[in-house]
């Protein structure tokens, strides 16, 4: 069930134009499915207080496109100040209120968190920051949103209400501002990489970008250089992990961003192509596919510096920029997988198999990953005491034969016990 009420036409603060707002009637499980003890208790008290409360955001896009999302933001008429006495009179404690200042309360009913934030407009912007005000229109609150895809409300009646076409185009997968493009994005630069994030998420062929939006981005690319590389990162780490991850690569590099978000000015991508082709049914980190894009490891280094990456993901970088070309598989032995348990048992760190694995989705060995998944790294049966009790004491000398055993034991792939090993032994 579906209508559409017409609205007066005319052109919104931010520039927006509308004339009407798009309802339906949603009653799928995944809806249904919300309505816990806790948030049939949220509705109650807002509907006693004569609040409105609405489902705002990614979770209505999810919701629409059959799937249960894992949080839900909820939007409302009350104010900061109203939801505390309503909460405090009810008994109800909230918590981790630093949102407040941008309308967000937290409340918690029968063990789970409801973070429910008043309806806002921004007054001004920075391109990185937004002065808000408070408001109790709907419209003025979907108008500041960044995508048309997520600037829509759902009643917990399970009526959608949409100002600016989200459902539509979500049913064709289409990726668009709301409004002028380039409006939205000056109110937050970030939002360029938001709309490519989405796109991955939305859109079903990698090049069917409105020209307008692309434009936009183009002329302000150079708001990212002032977005702090956290936030920069976050948004990169989910492009490259999303569909169509390649192809925005390569079109950041186009519209000529990368010198903007910490990515190589020279970056390789066509590597990150083929990469991108060879791992993506597998899971890859996000950094084994961004990779792709460094030449040497001095450009983990530089990247390090404006994205700020953890120890892990720095190392994960350096890993595969290292051994990318000569770690693999060897042509000449029966057993691809050797070469790549051999570097694992001889660099002993708890993380080694795990790079490996990524390293192996780099190059596109599928059927040596499913393998190396299987294998558990074996443990070298001979100690230095072993050594001293069959004659060997000199430190050097027990040393050489540890080397020399181990490399025996490689040959033999790990089966040889220590018995046979210690026949090896020179005293």
């Amino acid at each position: 069930m579906w209508s559409r009420l017409l609205g007066p036409r005319g052109i919104g603060r931010t520039g927006v134009c509308w004339r009407s707002l798009f309802t339906m009637q949603l009653k799928t499980s995944e809806f249904q499915s919300l309505f816990t003890e806790g948030l049939n208790g949220l509705t109650e008290l807002f509907a006693k207080n004569q609040y409105e409360l609405r489902i705002a955001g990614g979770a209505v896009r999810d919701l629409l496109s059959g799937r249960r999302p894992e949080d839900v933001d909820f939007a409302t008429t009350a104010t900061p100040e109203e939801m505390k006495v309503m909460f405090q009179n009810a008994g109800i404690r909230m918590i981790n209120n630093k949102g407040e200042k941008h309308g967000t309360i937290t409340a918690r009913l029968n063990n789970e968190n409801f973070e429910v934030t008043t309806l806002r407009l921004d007054v001004q912007t920075d391109g990185r920051h937004a002065e808000v005000e408070f408001t109790t229109d709907w419209q003025k609150d979907a108008e500041r949103r960044d995508l048309t895809i997520n600037s829509m409300f759902l009643g917990l009646d399970g009526t959608l209400y949409d100002f600016f076409q989200g459902y539509e185009d979500l049913q064709n997968r289409k990726v668009r501002f709301v409004g002028s493009a380039a409006r939205r994005i000056q109110e937050d630069y970030l939002r360029i990489l938001r709309y490519f994030r989405f796109y991955g998420k939305v859109a079903l062929e990698p090049g069917d970008h409105e020209p307008e939006t692309l434009s936009a981005i183009r002329e302000n690319g150079r708001g990212l250089a002032g977005i702090s590389g956290e936030r920069i990162w976050g948004e990169l780490k989910k492009i490259l992990v999303g569909n169509h991850a390649a192809h925005l690569l390569e079109l950041i590099y186009e519209l000529e961003l990368a010198q903007y978000i910490g990515l190589p000015p020279d970056g390789d991508v066509d590597e990150l192509k083929r990469v991108w082709q060879n791992a993506r049914a597998h899971s890859p980190k996000p950094m084994t596919v961004l990779a792709a894009l460094l030449r040497s490891p001095d450009q983990v280094e530089k990247m390090d510096v404006r994205l700020k990456l953890s120890r892990e993901e720095k190392s994960g970088a350096q890993f595969l920029v290292r051994h990318r070309r000569q770690l693999r598989r060897s042509g000449g032995d029966s057993d691809g997988l050797k070469p790549f348990t051999d570097f694992i048992v001889d660099n002993r760190e708890l993380d080694t198999q795990s790079k490996v694995c990524e390293l192996l989705k780099y190059q596109g060995e599928a059927e040596l990953l499913s393998q190396l998944r299987g294998w558990s790294v074996p443990r070298f049966p001979v100690s230095g005491h072993d050594l001293r009790r069959v004659g060997v004491t000199s430190g050097k000398d027990i040393g050489a034969n540890l080397q020399k055993l181990r490399e025996i034991w490689k040959k033999s792939r790990y089966q040889m016990d220590k018995d046979e090993l210690l026949s090896h032994v020179t005293p």
